[in-house]
């Protein structure tokens, strides 16, 4: 028996205190990731008892980074970006650039250098990727417009991340550094950040073009030996070893590697299968990641400085939250839509973690702003299910107070109905499509060639707007409820095909397209076997589970059924 079980005793101690505190947070209705960090703070050095080991403690973090960035990449669609870039981009970017100001204007007050306050202010501006889609999905609107737009404001947010943990150590000695960033300070900078920046680019061409190959084509050949195990490994092996890869040979982050790694990994078909069997490990890293960062925390700052703990939050719920609704009610959305984006961005997580991290290493931000970072983030994630909880009565008090909300409230959007110029032949014994994104699209495309009619109902406005423009008839909205399918002409349609992943929002369409039209046929995507047994058990209509010929099969059952459709009205005739 081995005498030295630092690792042991730390990894033990770290997991079994994240499910203790873990499981409390959830029966209270707190995110467990509170519990998680709580757990960091009873095995950390601040606090009395078992003291984990940090050094290795940091080592295990960086493998949940490694793996928590493969998972953001390997969800990471420029599709869904793209669907709702109108307000996500130019939202995202104002908003971090108003929680930026706010947070560096409190350090520099506080007397802090310049470069701790940009750190500090960049840090309060991200929210948790983890924390959005679990509120999202507890609330069942990860699939809503709302939930859609929130998603892809936070993919914005992301991406600005990932460039400013690529910049931030060739820019650390101009902005007074003193960990690792000799050349910067030498003088040199404009050298060191084009070597960078080319390093960063040549990494990422050739993740593109010859990852995007090998990766795929890597999986596809480990998934034929019909071995879980070598299937599971195959995809921890790429994260770790590609994120390890770049470091080394580019000078990337392994946060930056990783993602990459995920999102060149998401082009292969078994994707979904690839995010499902790495979950397991990739979710006991995320735990040991924040129990990690949790050790660092200093509780004495609650104590010390609770005017500083309060700006923080204050910045984190208010300051964020106000700057988000606001942005959202100017593109002339709805007042819940702007209500849900600010309650989804009013927390701050994982990145805010990585970038304060960073700042310490490099010399940046001082102790005092990682353990106010620390407790933002312990207060704002407890506090986000009471945030969402409030959206309901908040906007009711609004509207029976205010003309204004009232008005907010009913923006009219003019995407929401069917132009009055579309041929009613059209609309009769038409395909009504749910969704117009990877597989929806090719469903469209396999139609339209057909010279088969059908309408698009999709809650993205862009993509509504670009059909239209191509005179494909298209209602924006969400299709789980009865006034955007009747918009959709559900009444006379043949067959209703949901080629949306929401499994809970398929039911409620398939409920509603059958009480309008009973002799509806359905055809549902799903990549879930149990739900899709699930549907099966319950009638929902057929299923289809491949990825890959996922569009093929459904167009092919759309088109089997008005073949039969028409040719039953002909012997009829």
């Amino acid at each position: 028996m081995p005498h030295e079980v630092t690792l042991i005793a730390t990894v033990a101690a770290g997991l079994g205190l994240a499910l203790v505190f873990g499981f409390l947070a959830a029966k209270i209705k707190l995110p467990p990731l509170v519990g998680y960090l709580v757990a960091g703070i009873v095995i950390g050095p601040s606090t009395p008892g078992f003291v984990g080991d940090l050094a290795i403690a940091g080592q295990l973090a960086e493998i949940g980074v490694m793996l928590l960035m493969f998972g953001v990449g390997l969800h990471f669609s420029l599709n869904d970006l793209l669907a709702v870039k109108r307000i996500a981009i130019p939202g995202a970017i104002v908003q971090m650039a108003v929680a930026t100001v706010l947070g560096a204007g409190f350090a520099l007050w506080w007397g802090w250098s310049l470069g701790g306050a940009l750190v500090f202010g960049l840090s309060l501006s991200v929210a948790s990727t983890v924390v959005l889609l679990k509120a999202l999905e507890s609330h069942g609107a990860l699939y809503s417009n709302n939930g859609q737009i929130a998603v892809g404001w936070l993919v914005v947010e992301d991406l600005a991340m990932v460039l400013v943990l690529v910049l931030l150590p060739p820019l650390g000695g101009l902005l007074g550094g003193t960990g690792g960033n000799a050349p910067a300070a030498s003088g040199n900078l404009a050298g060191t950040i084009a070597w960078t920046l080319f390093s960063v680019s040549l990494f990422v061409a050739i993740m593109l073009v010859a990852g995007k190959r090998a990766l795929p084509w890597l999986l596809w050949q480990v998934a034929r030996t019909h071995s879980r195990e070598l299937f599971t490994l195959c995809i921890v092996a790429a994260a770790v070893s590609i994120a390890f890869a770049a470091a080394k040979l580019f000078g990337v982050s392994f946060a930056l590697g990783a993602f990459f790694a995920g999102m060149v990994m998401r082009e292969s078909a078994l994707s979904h299968r690839a995010a499902e069997e790495s979950l397991p490990l990739r979710d006991a890293f995320s735990v040991l990641f924040f129990v990690s960062v949790g050790m660092l925390f200093e509780p004495s700052v609650l104590v010390d400085e609770p005017v500083h703990v309060a700006a923080v939050v204050g910045i984190i719920l208010i300051g964020k939250t106000i700057a988000a609704g606001l942005l959202v009610l100017a593109f002339r959305y709805p007042l819940n839509t702007a209500l849900t984006v600010s309650a989804s961005l009013a927390q701050i997580g994982e990145f805010s973690f990585i970038l304060a991290g960073m700042g310490m290493a490099m010399g940046l931000l001082p102790k005092e702003g990682h353990s106010l970072i620390l407790a933002g983030a312990l207060i704002s994630i407890a506090l986000n299910p009471l945030m969402f909880h409030l959206i309901t009565p908040l906007q009711s008090w609004l509207t029976a107070r205010s003309s204004l909300a009232r008005r907010l409230e009913m923006q009219a959007d003019p995407l929401a109905a069917l132009p009055t110029s579309i041929d009613h032949k059209h609309l009769a014994g038409q395909v009504v499509l749910i969704g117009y994104g990877r597989v929806g699209g090719r469903i469209g495309a396999a139609l339209k060639a057909k010279g088969i009619p059908y309408v698009v109902a999709e809650q993205s406005r862009d993509i509504v707007e670009k059909l239209r423009a191509e005179g494909i008839p298209a209602v924006t909205g969400d299709a789980s409820t009865p006034e955007c399918l009747v918009q959709a002409h559900i009444a006379k349609a043949s067959v209703l095909l949901i080629a949306t992943p929401d499994t809970l929002g398929a039911r409620q369409m398939v409920e509603i397209a059958r009480t309008l039209n009973p002799q509806i046929k359905v055809g549902i995507r799903s990549h879930n076997a149990d739900e899709a047994r699930d549907l099966e058990r319950d009638n929902a209509g057929i299923l289809f589970l491949s990825d890959q010929e996922l569009a093929q099969s459904m167009t092919q059952f759309a088109l089997t059924e008005l073949d039969r459709r028409h040719h039953t009205v002909e012997v009829k005739a």
